[in-house]
């Protein structure tokens, strides 16, 4: 099923705009409970102001809850940067680490964003348990496990640890395109014949169709066209 997504989702990638693990940590922690494309029309701005953990560290808190406003809980995640920048520079010398163990002691940063920066700032494998991958996994019969950490752990005995960071991304961008929550498109689905839970969703190529997302809608539909 893991070659089959790969085959499927050949663009697949973290989809949160950044250029260094500072930033990703910061649009990661923006992303709870918003869009990606939300916190990517947030970022410019957020990070042309605060360049630096000493930045949030010292930010001016009225000033940073409305240039995130935006994405939601904008005071609790105003607490959570302002405070990851002032972890970051009594601790880490100003610079985000690249250890789990160091990450998930930061304000705001649990193991899904620690494994994201890893990931994805640092080239460390890690498996991003969101709401699309443990719902995804569950339907694949991977797992039937409820907690994250659990369904982290119980994937990465089943996928080489090199793969990690990839499966993540293509079994998101897989529940974000193909198999939705309430009504995934199962008969346009490239797991159709392996997927125990084939059916919840039209089966009907044509109406299953319908329901892809994404820029490669006609690609998608196409390989799995009769």
């Amino acid at each position: 099923m893991h070659k089959i997504l790969a085959d499927t989702h050949p663009d697949a990638h973290c989809e949160l705009d950044f250029r260094s693990p500072l930033e990703l940590a910061v649009a990661t922690i923006l992303s709870a409970q918003c869009t990606d494309k939300r916190v990517n029309e947030t970022t410019p701005a957020l990070f042309q102001r605060y360049r630096s953990a000493a930045d949030y560290a010292g930010a001016d808190r009225i000033e940073l809850e409305e240039m995130i406003r935006s994405t939601g809980f904008y005071r609790n995640k105003t607490s959570s940067l302002i405070k990851l920048g002032q972890m970051l520079v009594e601790k880490y010398d100003g610079e985000v680490p690249g250890r789990l163990e160091d990450l998930v002691t930061l304000p705001g940063i649990g193991r899904k964003t620690a494994n994201v920066v890893l990931g994805n700032a640092f080239d460390v494998p890690g498996i991003t348990v969101d709401t699309h991958f443990g719902r995804l996994v569950r339907r694949f019969g991977w797992t039937a496990e409820e907690d994250p950490v659990k369904v982290e752990f119980i994937v990465g005995d089943l996928i080489p640890k090199k793969d990690w960071t990839m499966l993540s991304h293509r079994v998101i961008f897989h529940g974000r395109r193909v198999c939705h929550a309430r009504k995934p498109a199962c008969g346009a689905c490239t797991l159709a014949s392996l997927c125990p839970s084939y059916g919840t969703g039209p089966t009907d190529y044509a109406d299953a169709v319908k329901l892809l997302k994404g820029p490669r809608v006609d690609e998608l539909a196409a390989m799995v066209k009769p």
